[in-house]
């Protein structure tokens, strides 16, 4: 397979911020690539640099083919773009909205007329087609966003944060519509902060912080990293706490972690489910009551901990905050 977007050693500074530190990344062809970090991690300004509408310091970039510092026109032909906040004419009907952009792309007034419609039913947007799009809810904007992003058929869709300020429902229908694309053949490269949107949606994730790539995989493989599966216990009475720690030690991979009440326990294992059915045993045979137990597999928050020292939690650093998102 090819590459659609291949960059190496990116470098952005703001005054004293340097958003990008050698960023590489490549997303092959008819792949789902999602840049996953925090706010500030340097995501956005990643984005910007790969849609022309940022000069990297250093570095090079190339996407379909087209280098971004030589050719920027021919890389903005080539790629669909939806941004954070959704890029609607508020005054505009969704269907003007969409046939708007095709003029833009030089389809053609029959061409751009026949692709709004296609676009709105796609979308789910048929019923509210004629009005003016500031009617619309901010899940139909961004399904309106996304739609416009589509309008020329472009080889790579560029998400950056897509379901920013949505809620759970909106959020759910904007991922049905974007595996909808990816089952078509679009290359997708998406910038998240929300862990699960890249668990769900991403083939490859990319795990940024402070600029750099520091870990790339599959989600499995991301998960596999922080060292396989817990058991996790919740004791109906705290004073069985050292009872249960020796049970689960039995079965652990290093140290049993204990909460602050005495009645919540983890362990790491490495024979899952067996390890599991062991422990069960044990604390029925020791007398001590569980309220709950059970196995859990890691999540990308723990992979997130275990890389970076931080939890994935917006950045409130005004320095960069709206900089190098």
């Amino acid at each position: 397979m090819t590459d659609m977007v291949r960059a190496t050693g990116l470098v952005k500074r703001y005054k004293t911020v340097e958003a990008l530190s050698g960023l590489d990344l490549q997303v092959e062809e008819g792949s789902v690539v999602a840049l996953l970090g925090p706010n500030g991690a340097g995501k956005t300004t990643a984005v910007r640099v790969l849609t022309t509408l940022l000069v990297p310091d250093a570095g090079t970039a190339q996407v379909a083919g087209v280098d971004v510092l030589a050719d920027p026109a021919g890389v903005r032909a080539r790629i669909g773009l939806s941004g954070q906040y959704a890029a609607v004419d508020e005054h505009l009907t969704g269907y003007e909205n969409l046939e708007m952009v095709g003029r833009l792309y030089d389809l053609g007034r029959a061409r751009s007329r026949a692709r709004a419609r296609e676009l709105i039913e796609r979308f789910g947007l048929t019923d509210a087609a004629d009005r003016p799009t500031k009617t619309y809810s901010g899940g139909m904007r961004r399904r309106l966003d996304l739609a416009g992003a589509i309008v020329a058929a472009p080889p790579l869709l560029i998400l950056d944060e897509p379901t920013t300020g949505l809620d759970v429902r909106s959020r759910l229908q904007l991922w049905d519509v974007i595996r909808e694309l990816v089952a078509a053949g679009t290359t997708l490269l998406l910038t998240t902060q929300y862990l699960e949107e890249a668990d769900r949606l991403a083939d490859e994730i990319v795990v940024i912080d402070h600029g750099k790539a520091i870990a790339r995989g599959t989600a499995d493989q991301l998960k596999a990293q922080t060292g396989g599966e817990r058991i996790e216990v919740i004791l109906a009475d705290s004073t069985r706490r050292e009872s249960a720690e020796r049970v689960l030690a039995a079965v652990a991979r290093g140290d049993v972690q204990v909460d602050e009440s005495g009645r919540g326990l983890a362990a790491r294992v490495d024979e899952g489910a067996r390890s599991l059915q062991q422990a069960l045993r044990e604390f029925e045979y020791a007398g001590i009551e569980v309220l709950e137990i059970g196995l859990r597999r890691p999540t990308l928050d723990d992979v997130f901990l275990e890389l970076t020292g931080h939890a994935a939690e917006p950045s409130t650093d005004a320095s960069t905050e709206g900089v190098a998102s």
